[in-house]
């Protein structure tokens, strides 16, 4: 926790926002843990047309994920992983913090949540037209465990962040990436391997560190517009009423700390929409769209991927309620080193188990934007155009990521370099792609 000094200036600065912008105060709701939350005295109608400090009717999200910052990935920066490449015992940021010890560990990851991304990050993101960041976060950094090999410190950075996303002009969408025992198995939620979300108690201490969140930055709601309870909850592995459940106490969590937050629900890899955030009043349906996970869809010519992007847009545009693609990027292969894991080869040039050869990795398993062929820039261009246009045919996108070590087609402050992405952002050239 941040020293008593530093709590009142944020929250002066905070109160002083809410006052300049005349929102409503916030209703009160005391979270207790069966599901049930009292009535507030301010009506759903009033809460929709004054809480939320961005509007998710009027305005489109045009963000980034600060990926690889809070939560290890070791795709995102292999450096931090590299004297395991041989032995592939770390692989995610539970087994780097158990090999290291809490100390080594502490020391090495304060050095990288203090260099990864700064207040020019912040400043280069609202310079190139974005409005909103999204910021993952593991559970162990606001509720951990009793004999978990994580450690703490994560919060005094992010409370720095809030206030570089202020000063920038920038919205802040807060992104719970792993949950107890994880979600989905996945090396992005703190621990890959097997998925232990929903048994024993995972589910309770996951609603409580939605809760501490929730309260910790209940009076920035000037800047984090949206608390997102959980990412990726993998569904087809999951039971999907213990995830709806979850959702319902989450929400209510949220809201007990402030009707000034959004609710962000993720799609649990389901494509039926309709089955997400019924009676919560501010809710954003969270899809992430990736075309190179499977080897049919990375075995997609350039302009399948664009006519593939392209067809999300008219399901998005008919979605009855607020909707972002919260995740996506310009890459058509799966080349970027340690993507599907650390030591793990790609689906595209066939060296990934069970994958069939669909194309050369050359330039694209690492390097930069630069260096990547005439072809791979102009197939990348055009795809992040396609992509632009389908995703603003609703609430709006976040690309993944911001910022990586050596991975061109995901790396946005290199693709904006490069002139891979475009600036502005309703620049074309590739036009009307999607007819």
């Amino acid at each position: 926790m941040i020293g008593t000094s530093t709590n009142l200036l944020r929250s002066a600065t905070a109160i002083l926002a809410l006052l300049s912008n005349v929102r409503a105060a916030p209703t009160s709701y005391a979270y207790t843990g069966n599901g049930q939350c009292p009535q507030a005295n301010i009506s759903n109608s009033e809460i929709s047309k004054r809480a939320v400090a961005f509007d998710y009717n009027g305005n489109k999200v045009r963000g980034v994920n600060l990926g690889g910052w809070f939560v290890l990935e070791p795709w995102i920066t292999p450096s931090i992983f590299g004297e395991w490449s041989s032995s592939n015992t770390v692989v995610d940021e539970f087994t780097y913090t158990k090999t290291l010890g809490k100390g080594e560990a502490s020391s090495r990851l304060r050095n990288h949540w203090n260099t990864f991304i700064t207040q020019g990050d912040f400043n280069a993101i609202a310079q190139a037209g974005l409005n909103h960041v999204r910021i993952p976060i593991g559970y162990w950094a606001v509720a951990p465990r009793d004999g978990d090999p994580y450690v703490q410190g994560q919060l005094d950075v992010l409370d720095q962040a809030i206030n570089w996303a202020r000063g920038a002009g920038l919205k802040v969408m807060l992104d719970l990436h792993g949950a107890p025992e994880s979600q989905n198995g996945f090396d992005n939620s703190g621990k890959y391997g097997s998925i232990g979300w929903q048994q024993g108690n995972t589910v309770s201490e996951t609603v409580t560190a939605i809760q501490n969140l929730a309260n910790r930055y209940k009076g920035d709601t000037d800047v984090v517009t949206a608390i997102e309870l959980l990412n990726e909850p993998l569904g087809p592995r999951l039971d999907m009423g213990g995830i709806q459940d979850f959702y319902n106490k989450g929400s209510q969590a949220v809201k007990s700390a402030s009707s000034n937050f959004a609710v962000v629900l993720h799609d649990a890899f389901s494509t039926d929409w309709s089955q997400f955030g019924g009676g919560v009043d501010n809710v954003i349906l969270d899809t992430h769209q990736y075309q190179i996970f499977s080897p049919d869809e990375v075995g997609r010519s350039p302009s399948q991927h664009v006519s593939h992007a392209c067809g999300l847009g008219p399901k998005l545009a008919s979605t009855n309620k607020w909707i972002v693609v919260g995740e996506w990027s310009g890459a058509q292969t799966d080349c970027a080193k340690w993507l599907n894991g650390l030591g793990k080869g790609a689906r595209y040039d066939g060296t990934f188990p069970d994958s069939r050869w669909t194309g050369d990795c050359q330039g694209k398993y690492v390097g930069s934007v630069a260096n990547l062929s005439s072809d791979d820039k102009k197939n990348i261009r055009s795809y992040i155009e396609a992509q632009l246009d389908a995703y603003e045919q609703h609430t709006g996108w976040v690309f993944w990521t911001w910022k990586t070590e050596s991975a061109p087609e995901w790396d946005m402050q290199d693709l904006l370099a490069g002139g891979l992405f475009p600036q502005p952002l309703n620049s074309r050239q590739y036009p009307g792609q999607c007819g």
